[in-house]
């Protein structure tokens, strides 16, 4: 079974452009760490265009946290500027591209806001 944190930067990737990022430019590299293994992943933005890896090289902005949290986040259960602002996650460089990027995650299942997560049900 593939895990949220994969499902999501796997469905960046086949994007290929995010609408929602037209106006971002820049590298932002995940950094999910537990005991001393980290597990990177890299998401280049040009103008909405998106590549993903799972390189570790220099990026514009980095997101430290954990894969639990960030499985949380890619779920939907979890907000990433919250998660912030708690210090459970930490961020190097250019702050304004992680508040861009908070956009594209999945909003909370429960929520009937423009966030919801699509479940094909008509409400």
């Amino acid at each position: 079974m593939v895990d949220a944190t994969t499902r999501f930067f796997e469905d960046l990737d086949r994007r290929g452009y995010e609408p929602l990022l037209a106006k971002a430019s820049g590298t932002l590299r995940i950094d999910l760490s537990e005991g001393a293994q980290t597990r990177h992943w890299l998401l280049t933005i040009d103008h909405g265009r998106l590549n993903v890896s799972q390189e570790d090289r220099e990026a514009d902005t980095v997101i430290g946290t954990s894969p639990q949290l960030f499985e949380d986040l890619a779920a939907g259960r979890e907000h990433g500027l919250a998660a912030l602002l708690r210090g459970d996650m930490t961020v190097l460089g250019d702050a304004r591209l992680v508040v861009q990027v908070e956009r594209i995650f999945p909003g909370s299942p429960d929520s009937l806001g423009p966030r919801r997560r699509f479940t094909g049900e008509v409400r």
